[in-house]
């Protein structure tokens, strides 16, 4: 029978647990130790429920409070000075590097925060200085196995490894780290180190994650990959631990070869996103004598069964050139909700197409077993049977007028007229605004009161009308303080939204919702992704009434406020059956009714936001245009096309690298757009500058994800360096992101202080 190894498991809870117990410490409702038995029971169940499924090479060390990158840079004592001066516990430490600090011991910013690679996962970028000294810091990992080997369950570390570490980190001040050769050599005796201990406490395997190999390579990642692993494969001398080298989200097929010649006693491959690339290198290759594939098969990104053909298939195609094939998931299984059970809003048709965490632990051991089962072993066995039905093509049926409506498009529908300079002329003379205008992302803070009455709504205490005159009451409340600080364009706060996403979904044909099925997105913060289940389409204006009602509340200009077709679609669970590019056509237009729907009911202003455009860009550089911006790209321009010159488009995007890809976000052909910059130290100036960015912009100046306030001084400071970038004329000033994760409390103060900041910079530049 054949070994079955996950990679990683959730850790916020079937129901949100630690999320629950770790607000509640940072409210003061609950101590440390109620964070610490919370964090014991979910590790224990974790442990257990993969025990009883049949998994061979469970993970430790794949839990968290917050972050693994971050706990990686604790553990080999990658922490700035700054956090070390506030003189804080373990656990104190870790919030403050992940969410900023303001208080009595001091007031420290957050460490910048990035989407880890293709997933809308957020990871703490590691910070190193002249002065850091990688050395093992802690025994969280350690402590984390005997923990599970008391409980009677050998499992397998997970730890980030050394090469994706050192890629990801920064220098002081966003600079490129310059990787030094004692910095390389720290870090390879460290890991050396860690890996003896582990062999000294028992453990047979030790899984060390390389995401990063699988990105196109610069000059001397081979020779860094090399260097590193040389020094901690030796180590094994001292015990009997066997090192898994993990690979996930793309292939790895140009520095295999190097991999599989040093002789690591594993190689995970994601036989998934990167399976053709993989086997290629497989086949041309060959497998090192001793070293097992792990051969990633059940998805760990997606929550659709896995087609067990599909899976045996890749397996038998490994199997060809590998004496040891270990069946594994592609990647960690964080990414996926934690268990259909309890999914009652649901049906049983629906529900048997769906896998979450749990599930996939069933589907990782027939796999399996299936694997190592004779020809007729399979033909004979129900288990395939009932998978193979699933995928029988009647699912669901295609919606004509959807496509007809596609086939219809021309070149037209993608492009505005006029071009942008001659909008932005008219916009200005029709808007009115000041030099350096004010606005926010969207969102404001929603409340505990908000919560409540949507509760009260869905659960039928309070009557439809009840419930939209209480949202009115908000919309008036917070325009009124908008108006009150001085803000130039104004936002409705999206009272009655639970998510920028659901909310879409549950006013569009095609998209089912589930109850629980939460994911983590960063620290704490948890989304509950809509499911495309089949064609999309618009049955009704969605905003249009709460815009209205907004912009007739007051004088000043209002944002309709909507989710762009390719954020719609990257933060919801896609289907399988056709491609990404023809469901994001199908939200395209859907989306675009409600544009012009907006306009024709006086609307000026519009924000599509596309937070999360660069999050699905292909690993590799080659594959950017033809494999996703060449459609992305297009499928904005489609819902805006077709507004009228006077009305300003803008965009918002959030919490990734736009450096890169900043002409082709300026082909989006917005009027505006907003980014997240304060938290990544505004790094994208540059690329602004250089590129002769022709949308007008509004780099974040200061970062909404911490709980601190900044000062009318700091932000002020963010302004001027804004302004030595960019042309004052093409300046937005807002927050980084909308604020509806935020309290009253710091959200007020902090918007006070940054128009205060923008009205100072204003007079200063009249003199």
């Amino acid at each position: 029978m054949s070994v079955a190894s996950v990679s990683g498991f959730p850790r916020i809870g079937q129901n949100r647990e630690l999320k629950r117990a770790i607000e509640g410490y940072w409210k003061s409702k609950n101590d440390l130790e109620t964070v610490r038995s919370t964090a014991a029971a979910l590790r224990k169940r974790h442990w257990e429920l993969q025990r009883d499924a049949g998994i061979d090479l469970i993970p430790s060390n794949d839990f968290s409070y917050y972050d693994q990158m971050l706990d990686t840079a604790i553990l080999l004592n990658v922490i700035p000075q700054r956090y070390r001066d506030l003189g804080l516990g373990t656990e104190d430490t870790v919030f403050a590097m992940g969410r900023g600090y303001q208080g009595e011991r001091g007031d420290v910013t957050a460490l910048p925060m990035k989407k880890w690679f293709t997933t809308n996962y957020h990871y703490l970028v590691p910070e190193i200085d002249d002065s850091t000294v990688i050395r093992v810091n802690g025994t969280k990992p350690f402590d984390e196995f005997e923990e599970a080997k008391n409980l009677g369950i050998l499992t397998k570390p997970v730890l980030i490894g050394p090469y994706t570490f050192l890629k990801l980190a920064r220098g002081t001040e966003a600079t490129p780290l310059k990787l030094s050769d004692k910095l390389v050599n720290e870090a390879a005796s460290t890991y050396a180190e860690i890996v003896k201990r582990f062999a000294q406490l028992g453990a047979r395997w030790i899984q060390f994650d390389e995401p990063y190999l699988v990105l196109d390579k610069e000059e001397g990642d081979v020779e860094l990959f090399t260097s590193l692993y040389e020094e901690i494969l030796a180590a094994r001398s001292a015990g009997s631990a066997k090192i898994l080298l993990n690979s996930y989200f793309g292939n790895i097929a140009d520095i295999y070869d190097t991999a599989n010649g040093l002789g690591f006693d594993g190689i995970g491959l994601d036989l998934l996103e990167g399976g053709e690339e993989n086997l290629a290198a497989l086949s041309a290759h060959g497998v090192h004598d001793g070293t097992a594939i792990f051969a990633g098969v059940v998805n760990g990104r997606n929550i659709w069964r896995n087609n067990y053909a599909v899976s045996l298939g890749l397996l038998d195609a490994v199997a060809q050139v590998a004496d040891e094939v270990v069946v594994s998931t592609a990647s960690s299984l964080l990414h996926v909700p934690f268990s259909t059970d309890g999914e009652t809003g649901l049906s049983d048709e629906q529900r048997k197409h769906f896998a979450f965490a749990v599930e996939k632990l069933g589907e990782l051991r027939e796999i399996a077993n299936l694997s190592s089962a004779s020809d007729e072993e399979r033909k004979a066995s129900t288990e395939l049977a009932a998978n193979q039905a699933l995928f029988d093509g009647s699912r669901v049926s295609a919606d004509p007028a959807v496509h007809d409506r596609i086939d219809h498009l021309t070149d037209a529908d993608f492009t505005r007229q006029p071009a942008r300079a001659e909008r932005q002329r008219i916009q200005r003379e029709e808007l009115g605004l000041p030099l350096l205008p004010t606005t926010t992302i969207g969102s404001f803070p929603q409340t505990q009161d908000v919560r409540a009455e949507r509760a009260k709504l869905r659960k039928g205490e309070i009557t439809q009308e009840s419930y939209d005159d209480f949202i009115k009451g908000k919309i008036v409340e917070v325009l009124r303080q908008q108006e009150k600080i001085g803000l130039d364009v104004l936002v409705h706060g999206e009272f009655e939204r639970n998510d920028m996403v659901e909310y879409f979904g549950q006013n569009l044909k095609g998209f089912l919702f589930t109850k629980n099925a939460w994911v983590q997105s960063y620290g704490t913060r948890c989304v509950k992704p809509p499911i495309v289940w089949s064609d999309v389409s618009r049955a009704k204006p969605i905003t249009v009434a709460w815009s209205s009602f907004a912009q007739s509340q007051t004088d000043r200009v209002v944002k309709g406020m909507l989710t762009g077709p390719v954020t719609i679609l990257n933060w919801s669970w896609p289907r399988e059956d056709i491609t990404h590019e023809e469901q994001t056509k199908q939200l395209a237009l859907a989306i675009r009714d409600e544009v012009i729907d907006l306009q024709d009911a006086g609307i000026k202003v519009i924000q599509i936001d596309e937070a999360a455009l660069r999050e699905k860009l292909p690993v590799r550089r080659s594959d950017w245009h033809s494999k996703y911006l060449d459609w992305a790209i297009p499928a904005f321009r489609l819902v805006h096309s077709g507004v009228k010159a006077g009305t300003q488009i803008h965009t918002h995007m959030c919490y990734s690298e736009f450096n890169d890809i900043i002409r082709d976000i300026d082909a989006m052909d917005a009027d505006v757009i907003s980014f997240e910059a304060s938290r990544s130290d505004l790094t994208v100036l540059d690329a602004i500058h250089d590129a002769n960015f022709e949308t007008e912009a509004g780099p974040g100046v200061y970062d909404i994800h911490s709980p601190r306030i900044p000062s009318e001084e700091e932000i002020e400071a963010r302004i001027h360096e804004i302004l030595e970038k960019m042309d004052v004329s093409k300046v937005w000033i807002n927050p980084d992101c909308g604020l509806k994760t935020r309290g009253d409390a710091e959200t007020w103060p902090s918007l006070e202080h940054m128009v205060a900041a923008a009205k100072a910079v204003r007079a200063q530049l009249s003199k």
